[in-house]
């Protein structure tokens, strides 16, 4: 494979830059859809992917210091080398982390907005491995199977030799689970806020642990456990753990009401069949017949009641305000009148 996809003049496009802006662009497109869907405050998607991004941008570079922290140590100045070095895992845990602090100052729901986030973060994911296939890092093992990948021109992967395409089933694996996702969450699989996101944790954990055994380039040991394998196994039991708690959330079914009354398009006094009716000077509008008829069900507040001391009447008004009986008709122009 070949990383240099063109030239132009002094520009260079690399593929697997390239593969990781599609991956960023079409996250960006599909949670966009989705929450604007599902009546969500679909226009913070573009803030949200800039903590995002900063955070899991930080998140991948610290997590691999730590890693390489006894090769990186010989030569201190690498530590500020942020062209490359970049782990995974730790892009995916400061993302995270970013879009929790990001939904905690918007006040808004954080497993409500993972659920709607993490499909599409393993669909970047995996157009993200694909860009890794062209540049021939995160390479397989060594085999003599047919299906394999032989490499002539990559800076990291051994040339002309064959190996396991790892990138390739990362890549492919990645894909199934967003469209397992997606599935799961459009049914309703699961009826708690926070269950789309754990099956992510779930899902990818597992995918990536077992994968992680064909892996033939140098990613650093934790025992008999390679890192990412090792951070697997606690990404899986987050999980299961969410999961196991998903009694305490709200249900997914709510989350559109819940996100509606806190972005101010639905007003919550609705909830328990009150209907609000200003009585204020200058307000006018009109009732409709179904309104007249559900008045003696209406509840009002101190407030609303308070304020009918600024409300003007024509004379006609004060003159059907006597101990005269009132018809209906004339009840009903009076209430029209008024509101």
């Amino acid at each position: 494979m070949h990383n240099e996809l063109f030239t132009i003049g002094p520009v260079t496009v690399y593929g697997y830059g390239t593969m990781i802006a599609v991956g960023v662009v079409a996250a960006l497109l599909v949670t966009e859809r989705r929450m604007k869907k599902a009546n969500l405050r679909y226009d913070l998607v573009y803030e949200l992917l800039v903590w995002a991004l900063v955070g899991g941008f930080l998140g991948s570079k610290l997590l691999y210091d730590i890693v390489e922290f006894r090769t990186l140590i010989e030569d201190p100045i690498k530590f500020l080398d942020f062209t490359n070095g970049f782990v995974v895992y730790g892009g995916i845990i400061g993302g995270v982390f970013a879009g929790f602090l990001f939904t905690k100052i918007r006040h808004l729901s954080f497993w409500c907005y993972m659920d709607y986030v993490m499909p599409s973060i393993i669909l970047a994911q995996g157009f993200g491995r694909i860009g890794c296939f062209l540049a021939g890092c995160c390479y397989g093992k060594e085999t003599d199977s047919a299906f394999s990948i032989v490499f002539t021109n990559s800076q990291y992967a051994p040339n002309n030799v064959q190996l396991i395409p790892t990138q390739l089933i990362s890549s492919a694996w990645d894909f199934l689970v967003f469209f397992v996702l997606i599935w799961i969450q459009n049914r309703r699989f699961f009826k708690k806020e926070g269950n789309v996101a754990a099956c992510y944790f779930l899902f990818y954990g597992c995918g990536r642990f077992l994968i992680e055994f064909l892996r033939g380039d140098s990613r650093g040991t934790v025992g008999p456990l390679s890192t990412s394998q090792f951070i697997s196994v606690f990404i899986v039991l987050a999980g299961i753990l969410i999961l196991a708690t998903s009694r305490f959330r709200a249900d997914i079914c709510q989350a559109k009401e819940t996100e509606q009354v806190r972005s101010g398009r639905r007003n919550p006094a609705e909830d328990d069949g009150t209907k609000e009716i200003n009585f204020k000077k200058g307000k006018s509008g009109s009732l409709s017949d179904d309104d007249l008829q559900n008045t003696e069900n209406d509840t009002y507040s101190d407030d609303d009641l308070r304020n009918t001391e600024n409300d003007t009447y024509s004379d006609d008004d004060l003159k059907n305000m006597g101990n005269d009986p009132l018809s209906d008709e004339e009840l009903e122009n009076i209430l029209r009148d008024s509101f």
